[in-house]
């Protein structure tokens, strides 16, 4: 649970759409980065992110997309551009434009694949009669564990939006602070190793 609640990506995007667009776009968000976290978990499974691991190559441009689309985030959100721009309305934010973008930030994390790589197997015992179906469980559990979370950010995020948006300078700090936030997870990103 500690390394759902922690802050990442996905939690930081999923805070900056309940601030910029509102509940709705909060849920939405928390929504993509739990649907970004599938491909990973179905890799970790099939064993695709032992070859990830293994591969520097593939590792590599993973990571380094990862980075372009986290300066990306970070550039469109210091500018007041793009899903996480604020302003007082919610009308603005395309539902499949706020998913895309969630997944995408878990998508081009090769840290995910990592992750549930060496993480999953730790609770499938060697005598386990079907452990694909006990690592597809527990990853269903993780699934709901992340979404419950980063709902819960987005939605308190969501119910100091009004005092966001009714204060110039405040937004200012706060778009300063995730387009921060954003860069800086891509620089931690660029130097992670396998």
């Amino acid at each position: 649970m500690f390394i759902i609640a922690s802050p990442g990506t996905g939690a930081i995007y999923t805070i900056a759409a309940g601030l910029s667009g509102g509940a709705r776009a909060s849920l939405i968000a928390a929504f993509g980065c739990t649907l970004g976290t599938v491909p990973h978990m179905l890799a970790a499974i099939s064993g695709l992110a032992a070859l990830l691991h293994a591969s520097a190559l593939a590792f590599e441009a993973v990571k380094y997309l990862g980075v372009a689309y986290l300066l990306y985030m970070a550039w469109a959100t210091f500018r007041n551009r793009g899903m996480l721009s604020i302003n007082d309305s919610t009308r603005g934010k395309n539902a499949w434009q706020v998913t895309v973008s969630a997944i995408l930030i878990n998508l081009l994390n090769p840290k995910l694949s990592i992750f549930f790589f060496a993480f999953l197997p730790l609770f499938v015992g060697p005598d386990e009669a079907a452990p694909v179906s006990r690592m597809l469980k527990l990853s269903l559990v993780f699934m709901a564990l992340t979404f419950m979370i980063f709902a819960a950010y987005g939605v308190c995020a969501a119910a100091v939006r009004r005092h966001v948006i009714s204060n110039a300078s405040v937004q200012a700090w706060m778009r300063r602070g995730f387009a921060a936030a954003f860069a800086g997870l891509a620089a931690q990103l660029a130097f992670t190793t396998r």
